[in-house]
């Protein structure tokens, strides 16, 4: 006999097989892998429940009831045994559902799995360019290519996904409301068209998209490198000033990163790459959990918590952490008002009592050399690891420098610091090791501080940075064994505009040529009207996102969710893409 029972979105099916068990299955269900999207503007990790706590069906065994029922010999009223038929079904029904529902969580004593969703891509990589609006990509194309559209994640062959993305985060979309009249965001109560609007901002970015208001961006409000690098590791909106942390900054506000899940459901490798401090907010938000970005280290201008790096070194532990923010080029003297790196936890790194094969920069020392040395000396051990600690005295890696001789050759900045690509490939030695795969992080962070300052030569040294590591990155995929683009996917997007930088559309400027730039930084003046820079902060536009190899696609399922008919996503969507990607999370 079989009775099929549908509750809510799960239909249940009981019925006696030939082991003589009672069993139920699951036929379908709204919470189950491949039962589709949900578009309803919600969040929790982005558009739906914490992947965390989000509940898989699976097919649960129940022991047949051994002890027969005995019919007594005055039967009670039909009514009445109508009312008891129905109530025995129904509390047959609901014991099964609430031994499903808590039998089909993972069974080991670790919350997080094992994670039975289908895995796309064993391997993800997402690298960030902080601070890239479109006119940027765009200026480094015509730069080193003389086209508008040559960098290496513009080949539709290769990157099959390109679309544009929301950065907003809760700050920016209570400043909105306010001015509206709205409420301020609530986590399952908001309008996505609050955050950002396309009637003024447009369905396009800049140069792309030309109309719009521009007074619309020079409100004030945009997110930082935390909060938006928050929502791409956790798939949640926060404050400003937050690292992976909810909203409103609650006591346990840790909010579980793409990091956490990768590590304790699928075993992988986690790698942090970048140019800026390994603390920074972009790499933070990847490997930590804190309220305030700059609690930087433990006694760090007197804070007393786990500090920022604290955390990274001596908790997360990545596989590879590479990064600047060396002691012996911004704060020798370990001042606990400055510096990204306290004296104890510099001294452990060297000593190895973390467990990390340590290499820094040295004098007349090759620092993309040492760095593939020390790669290809570790192996899959979980005690076997990288960190490179590189620098300058502004604690970011030297910034590359730009010919202006029509040759668009760019210089690095100091032979001593790796390049981003030499960084990336190091890790990229290390993560390939772990046969269960890995999920690397890879920042270019000069492009935020170039635009912030209005140098355009900068950015442009930086932007040839990005474009360098990119393709390292596709070319080890080329040529790998073990990591190839059936297996892994390559995300490239930035996490927040910087600059408002225009072109004047009388004067295209070609390869290798670069506009006459006077005064100092932020305050930067280009004489011969090739460019302008609107402003010195960030700005709300929409950036670009593409994306190649395993599970590109999916990015498409979440187009216009927020904003119905445009080629749109939020931010948010780039961590769901990742964690379905990684077999983490079915949403």
């Amino acid at each position: 006999m079989r009775i099929s029972v549908r509750v809510f979105d799960m239909t249940m099916v009981l019925y006696k097989g030939d082991d003589d068990k009672a069993r139920v299955s699951r036929a379908a269900c709204g919470a189950c892998p491949g039962a589709g999207l949900r578009s309803a503007p919600t969040e929790s990790n982005g558009l739906f429940p914490d992947p965390e706590f989000s509940v898989i069906m699976q097919n649960h065994i129940m022991p047949r009831q051994s002890t027969p029922y005995k019919k007594k010999t005055a039967p009670p009223r039909r009514g009445v045994r109508i009312a008891f038929r129905f109530a025995a079904v129904t509390a047959l029904l609901a014991a099964y559902l609430v031994i499903a529902l808590s039998g089909c969580r993972p069974r080991s004593g670790n919350r997080y799995g094992p994670y039975p969703v289908p895995v796309v891509a064993k391997n993800v990589i997402l690298i960030i360019g902080d601070g890239m609006d479109l006119a940027s990509e765009v200026a480094a194309s015509r730069y080193l290519y003389g086209t508008d559209d040559g960098l290496a994640w513009h080949d539709s062959d290769r990157f099959t996904y390109r679309g544009y993305c929301t950065t907003w985060d809760v700050t920016t979309y209570n400043g909105y409301a306010s001015g509206l009249g709205k409420k301020n965001y609530g986590i399952h109560d908001f309008s996505p068209s609050v955050g950002y609007d396309i009637s003024k901002g447009g369905a396009k970015p800049y140069p792309t998209f030309t109309g719009g208001d521009n007074s619309y961006f020079f409100s004030g409000y945009a997110a930082d490198s935390a909060s938006s690098a928050t929502a791409m590791a956790t798939g949640k909106k926060t404050d400003t000033g937050n690292i992976a942390w909810e909203s409103g900054d609650p006591a346990g506000g840790a909010i579980v990163s793409i990091t956490d899940l990768a590590k304790k459901r699928r075993n992988a490798s986690i790698g942090i790459v970048t140019t800026f401090p390994f603390n920074h907010a972009t790499p933070a938000s990847f490997a930590s959990h804190n309220p305030n970005r700059y609690n930087l280290y433990t006694g760090y201008r007197g804070y007393a918590g786990h500090g920022v790096a604290d955390e990274i070194i001596t908790a997360v532990k990545p596989k590879v952490v590479i990064g600047g923010g060396h002691p012996a080029w911004d704060n020798p003297a370990f001042d606990a008002t400055k510096g990204n790196i306290s004296k104890e936890l510099y001294d452990g790194l060297k000593d190895g009592a973390y467990g990390y094969t340590f290499v820094e920069r040295e004098s007349s020392v090759d620092g993309g050399v040492a760095l593939q040395a020390a790669a290809g000396n570790t192996n899959a051990s979980e005690f076997s690891r990288l960190f490179g600690l590189f620098g300058g005295n502004t604690s970011i890696f030297e910034p590359p420098v730009p010919s202006d001789n029509g040759s668009a050759i760019v210089t690095p900045g100091s032979e001593e610091n790796p390049t981003l690509a030499e960084a990336s490939i190091a890790a990229l030695t290390v993560l390939s090791k772990n046969p269960n795969g890995f999920f690397l992080m890879v920042e270019q962070g000069d492009i935020d501080w170039a635009n912030h300052r209005n140098n355009y030569h900068w950015m442009i040294g930086a932007m040839w940075d990005l474009e360098q590591a990119v393709k390292a990155v596709c070319g080890f995929i080329d040529d790998s064994d073990t990591v190839n683009w059936s297996n892994t996917l390559v995300i490239v997007t930035a996490d927040h505009a910087v600059g408002f930088l225009r072109f004047n559309p009388s004067i295209t400027m070609t390869r290798g040529d670069l506009p006459t730039m006077e005064g100092a930084d932020y305050s930067h003046t280009y004489p011969d009207g090739e460019i302008t820079y609107g402003t010195t902060s960030h700005t709300n536009e929409l950036v670009t996102v593409s994306a190649a190899g395993a599970g590109a696609w999916l990015f498409h399922q979440y187009e216009g969710s927020w904003y119905p008919g445009r080629k749109i996503i939020d931010n948010t969507h780039i961590f769901k893409v990742m964690s379905r990607a990684m077999g983490l999370s079915q949403y």
